[in-house]
């Protein structure tokens, strides 16, 4: 590649990965000038992660793996199931192959990830679903085989149109559908007469776990170290059976119909604090805050919005494809839900 061109790309392992890094000559003569923001994306086929300068917003360094983590469904064609251990390993390389002399001047995490999928695990005072292996003054995250379920992706269609119908009608402007996170659960609960002997009875599946959330919910909860996760409103909105005007779950529906309640996560608007980092992560620094989760193709649209006329959409194509633009005077409705071709998903103190 040509010495004037300012990207350097290589390709490692044979693996479809590919590391993109802004040329600065000498380390020996780097100086620390700003700080950055590290962007991660865990996608359904890949996880993307990014240096941002926080003063110019100009891409220092990226880099790309797939995960290649899709796993036999126990509903065969029609379930979509992902290896949680194959994604966070995806993670962990993906950050580590990103220069050490940004990294260490990473002064805030942004995480997206794949939306309305649901995992489940286990956490306990002393045994986590994940572990900390300290090396060379940092650590490495790997997961705890057996204390972690698959990722039910949001591919997975193992709900059926009459099964739906079943369901509660949700206090929100959002349908449910398959894929979705409490569409999933309701689908593994015991199939009972009465409604007061469901409440008492959880299956295996359900009873080996203690927490659940999105991919990226996992991804925070584990980089912080949460006993229990924490979920942005547009991450619940995507769950279903949330209420985005008074931004909580429908407990009450919920509750009437058996759901188990105690493995929700608490739900924090988009961009908060979830949480800070537990440990020095790959040179970054021990405390580096973690921003609340979003949808894959949020940040794009973040960056339209603040540099772009607020006319302007955002049309993101990965695994799926999406088209969204901001809406500054919504107000979402508490149902019935009806069928429609656009979504309207909380963004910040707006829409999207």
């Amino acid at each position: 590649m040509s010495q004037k061109n300012p990207l350097r790309m290589r390709q490692q392992f044979g693996n479809p990965e590919v590391t993109r890094v802004r040329k600065y000559g000498s380390l020996r003569n780097f100086i620390p000038m700003e700080q950055y923001t590290l962007g991660i994306d865990i996608g359904t086929t890949s996880v993307k992660v990014c240096i941002v300068s926080t003063k110019t917003s100009e891409v220092i360094a990226q880099h790309v793996k797939d995960t290649q983590s899709n796993i036999p469904s126990d509903t065969g064609p029609g379930g979509n199931k992902q290896d949680v251990p194959k994604i966070i390993s995806a993670l962990n390389l993906c950050v580590s192959k990103l220069p050490k002399q940004h990294l260490q001047y990473v002064s805030k995490i942004g995480i997206c990830g794949q939306m309305h999928g649901i995992m489940f695990w286990k956490n306990e005072e002393g045994r986590m679903a994940w572990d900390m292996i300290e090396k060379d003054k940092s650590v490495r995250y790997d997961v705890v085989q057996g204390r972690v379920s698959a990722l039910y992706t949001w591919q997975d269609n193992r709900c059926d149109p009459e099964f739906l119908a079943s369901l509660p009608k949700p206090q929100s402007h959002l349908n449910v559908s398959s894929g979705f996170g409490t569409a999933t659960i309701f689908w593994m609960l015991p199939d009972l007469v009465t409604k007061q002997r469901r409440k008492s009875i959880l299956p295996e599946k359900l009873k080996k776990y203690n927490c659940c959330g999105t991919i990226a919910d996992f991804a925070v909860a584990m980089l912080c170290n949460l006993n229990k996760p924490t979920m942005s409103y547009q991450n619940a909105a995507s769950w279903g059976y949330f209420d985005c005007a008074n931004h909580k779950w429908n407990s009450e529906i919920l509750q009437d119909s058996g759901f188990p309640m105690h493995l929700l996560p608490e739900v924090q608007a988009s961009g908060e604090i979830a949480g800070r980092l537990a440990k020095n992560w790959h040179t970054i620094p021990k405390g580096t805050p973690i921003d609340a989760q979003l949808r894959p193709g949020t940040y794009s649209a973040l960056y339209y919005r603040r540099w772009k006329p607020p006319q302007d959409a955002v049309l993101n194509i990965s695994t799926s494809a999406q088209i969204c633009f901001v809406v500054d005077d919504y107000e979402p409705g508490l149902g019935p839900p009806e069928i429609t071709p656009v979504e309207y998903l909380p963004y910040f103190k707006i829409s999207l």
